[in-house]
């Protein structure tokens, strides 16, 4: 069972539709027993880094997800707000912590706004660095993407995939059985389908 986050940050039905579309039988919850029982787990998300964070917060779920991330090693993945608060710190409207389940910092794009629309909106491409699982099978990897921020890791091995608007930026993260991706696969047709089943594929490996 695939289990969707429940936190109040929008597209869990989305993502949902999109599971279904491959086939994969998945549940929107925040409970601590349905998290527990999860093969994998998926964290969506749109709004802002204090919001997510705050919500994750309230709902007391955050040690229940460490320990099934960090310790059982589940595979996660956090789309758009969700692969930001893998980060240590995110500087939306204030300073806030993350996870931190990925050192770094989550960011304002810093480009030239006369040229560069922020929020970034709409179907760009993306550039895997290394062979990896994600984008496996993805051809041409172009994805939607709606953001203004973005996650900058202390660590650039983490990155495996980056996307140019005005500034070079990680697309796409991975830290062993944690994945991270700044585009919306459920927004993304074909390719963004197939993202999701190569997430699905790598408790196989």
């Amino acid at each position: 069972m695939v289990v969707i986050i429940d936190y109040g940050m929008g597209n869990l039905f989305s993502v949902k539709n999109a599971l279904e579309a491959i086939g994969v039988e998945a549940k929107i919850s925040n409970e601590p027993d349905d998290l527990r029982r999860a093969e994998q787990i998926i964290l969506p998300g749109v709004g802002a880094f204090p919001d997510g964070m705050k919500n994750l917060k309230n709902l007391d779920i955050i040690p229940i997800l460490e320990e099934e991330v960090l310790e059982k090693k589940k595979p996660f993945l956090g789309i758009c707000l969700g692969a930001q608060l893998l980060a240590t710190q995110g500087e939306e409207h204030q300073l806030t912590d993350g996870l931190g389940w990925i050192k770094g910092r989550v960011r304002r794009f810093q480009v030239d706004e006369s040229k560069f629309r922020i929020p970034h909106i709409g179907w760009n491409d993306v550039f895997p660095k290394k062979d990896n699982i994600l984008f496996k099978n993805v051809h041409p990897p172009i994805f939607y993407f709606v953001h203004s921020y973005h996650l900058v890791p202390e660590d650039q091995s983490v990155i495996v995939a980056t996307s140019e608007y005005g500034e070079t930026f990680a697309a796409a993260l991975q830290k062993e059985n944690i994945f991270g991706v700044q585009f919306h696969p459920e927004k993304s047709q074909k390719n963004g389908l197939r993202i999701l089943e190569n997430f699905l594929a790598y408790k196989k490996l």
